[in-house]
């Protein structure tokens, strides 16, 4: 009796240490805070109704080399980092620029991807356009907390910097003539016009206009969280040194 004892409680030991390095082993999931209107890096498919873009399959990317499984969320652009400093999230992957005043509250992995804004003018506007100098005393804008709102503002001379929450909206008032100009993400507008003329129908981007604010995409994260980064690192030098990353960023047009 003594010895079947023994045998069970030896039994019942193996189990639970193969179920404690299970758990150890377990695959980590992070929700990932995406937008639904940053087309070609985030954006929701009509068909299937989930988020995809460059940085959807960068940070699923990402996870398979670094080691994590990914639960893609949407959000307004606005409430990306308030919803990872508050736990909603755990990530952030979208279009959201590296800046000084945003690393106050987060912190960034490597970089993915570097760009700057673009100035969107109504076809017909027949001046030429070099710098945010060139609108002194106009009316423009650009998306709700974006850096570059917060550039036009820095700047001052104009009339008024109008703010939207997104893309569409504000090229909607640029093609009715109630702002002058709007300043977006340049890949983004680029990529709209080329992929989306019924809804650029009068706008153009200017060929001429030099970007100030040009910055690093990255994935976001909550601060004092070096594990997360470092695993979100791995996968980006993984991708990168394979290639995964400039054939994702070939197929979304980009290069």
């Amino acid at each position: 009796m003594q010895k079947k004892f023994q045998v069970l409680t030896l039994v019942c030991a193996i189990a639970a240490g193969m179920m404690g390095s299970a758990s150890v082993l377990a695959t980590p999931t992070y929700r990932v805070g995406a937008t639904a209107t940053g087309i070609p890096f985030t954006f929701v498919d009509i068909k299937s109704g989930h988020i995809q873009g460059m940085m959807v399959d960068a940070i699923e990317a990402i996870g398979k080399a670094g080691g994590f499984e990914t639960d893609i969320q949407q959000s307004v652009f606005s409430a990306l980092i308030p919803s990872l400093t508050s736990n909603k999230i755990d990530l952030i992957s979208a279009a959201m620029l590296k800046t000084p005043e945003r690393e106050k509250v987060v912190q960034y992995s490597d970089p993915i991807y570097s760009y700057g804004e673009g100035l969107i003018l109504q076809e017909k506007d027949p001046k030429t356009y070099t710098s945010m100098a060139d609108l002194k005393g106009e009316i423009v804008g650009a998306q709700v907390g974006s850096v570059f709102i917060d550039a036009l503002n820095r700047h001052g001379g104009f009339k008024e910097v109008r703010s939207y929450d997104s893309v569409a909206d504000m090229m909607r008032d640029l093609r009715l003539g109630r702002i002058k100009a709007a300043f977006g993400d340049r890949p983004i507008v680029a990529y709209q016009m080329a992929t989306n003329p019924k809804q650029t129908k009068g706008l153009k981007l200017s060929d001429t206009y030099k970007s100030v604010v040009v910055g690093d995409v990255c994935i976001v994260m909550r601060q004092n969280d070096p594990e997360t980064l470092a695993q979100v690192n791995k996968g980006i030098a993984a991708i990168k040194a394979d290639g995964s990353l400039d054939r994702i960023i070939e197929q979304w047009k980009l290069n």
